[in-house]
């Protein structure tokens, strides 16, 4: 019985002891990411050369001048992965449920395929979410629908105080980053110290979202072929080719003149300014630009006009979402403009009318063709663009 006793004793404790071994002695504090030994690039765009040369033509196409990185903010690897990491964390919010990714779906061309997006208790907010891509290239700098932030820097960290989106306050943001283990590090490696702040927050924030730049689309293999965007591209098929010609030709002479408010290869305007695009005959619920800028009535009822990089992933569309697909947009240019008060100049006849564009069916299928030659499906992919936390 003594030596039944003893073996049995024997054997818990060493079955104890071994069991002590295995569990592990130190815990890795980025184990809770899936991040790469050496960063991802970030810093270094290698930009087409088409993005940074000019035609000649009568407005700009090159993105010279027109991004809005500042001097004191320039993105860096270990910025923009720190910058990823906060853009991805749902701990970042009121209960835990949301992150910035939650309205800024990757594979959406980091827009909300919903109309209106749910916020940490399940609200809605009140516009549709702005896709981020090319957000570097937006010379007036102003983000939001209504351009209520006046930098990117401001703009990061305003969901995270919405009563609606994430439900915070900058303090309770700083100490939920600050309770996580892998912050100490990845704040180190981008700014030299392990500090958190909110100034350090929105840099890397915006580090990230301005490496978010497509440039590598079916519109860029054949614009690297031609000598300008006007000329017939070798990899276009005949309907994707008339969609562009008609997207760029002035109205007098047969088009739509898209490109008069989505110049430049970024497909955003050189000529910077919130635009009303004719959606409404009056506002009467959202009043646009004129709600951040309410001493200027011209304001009234415009909007942010972002890049169509991508469009053909960033359904549905508009401010308000109202339209589902390309072919309910185009419509709307070709005949469904509404004679606003402040209607933007290149929307009107020569009396001063909505524009009507009469475009056939298979003209209207051509440019509906053409903008989904901007899709850049490497933005929609791209391990270094996706969520970092390990499922």
């Amino acid at each position: 019985m003594y030596k039944t006793t003893f073996a049995l004793a024997t054997l818990l404790a060493l079955s104890f002891i071994a069991c002590q071994k295995e569990e592990p002695t130190t815990t890795d504090p980025l184990s809770e990411l899936n991040l790469p030994e050496t960063p991802f690039n970030y810093a270094s765009i290698a930009l087409p050369a088409h993005f940074q040369n000019d035609t000649g033509g009568p407005l700009p196409t090159s993105v010279n001048g027109i991004d809005n990185t500042p001097a004191n903010n320039p993105v860096t690897d270990a910025g923009a992965t720190l910058g990823r990491v906060l853009f991805y964390d749902k701990k970042l919010s009121a209960n835990g449920t949301v992150s910035c990714a939650s309205c800024h779906n990757q594979a959406a061309g980091f827009s909300d395929p919903a109309t209106l997006s749910k916020g940490f208790d399940g609200g809605l907010t009140r516009r549709h979410s702005m896709p981020l891509v090319n957000a570097r290239f937006y010379q007036r700098g102003r983000f939001f629908w209504d351009e209520r932030a006046a930098t990117l820097e401001d703009q990061v960290l305003m969901p995270f105080q919405d009563p609606v989106e994430m439900g915070m306050t900058l303090d309770q943001l700083m100490t939920k980053v600050e309770l996580q283990p892998h912050y100490p590090t990845l704040f180190n490696a981008a700014f030299g110290d392990g500090t958190v702040n909110a100034d350090r927050i929105a840099a890397a924030l915006a580090q990230f979202v301005r490496s978010i730049v497509s440039y590598r689309s079916k519109y860029d293999t054949g614009r690297a072929l031609v000598n300008g965007p006007g000329a017939n591209f070798p990899n276009f098929t005949a309907e994707e080719n008339l969609g562009k010609q008609l997207f760029i030709l002035p109205i007098p002479n047969g088009g739509g003149a898209c490109f008069g408010c989505h110049t430049t290869e970024a497909f955003v305007s050189a000529s910077p300014g919130p635009q009303n695009n004719g959606l409404d005959a009056q506002s009467t619920t959202d009043f646009g630009a004129f709600e951040s800028f309410p001493f200027s009535p011209i304001f009234q009822g415009r909007f942010k006009t972002g890049t169509l990089r991508n469009i053909g992933l960033t359904a549905p569309y508009m401010h308000d979402g109202r339209f589902v697909t390309l072919e309910e947009v185009v419509e709307h240019y070709n005949s469904g403009i509404q004679d606003h008060p402040t209607l933007s100049a290149a929307l009107t006849d020569s009396n001063g009318n909505p524009v009507r564009l009469n475009f056939s069916d298979a003209q209207k299928k051509a440019l509906v063709a053409f903008l989904h030659t901007l899709t850049d499906e490497s933005v929609a992919t791209e391990e270094k663009w996706g969520n970092p936390f390990v499922k």
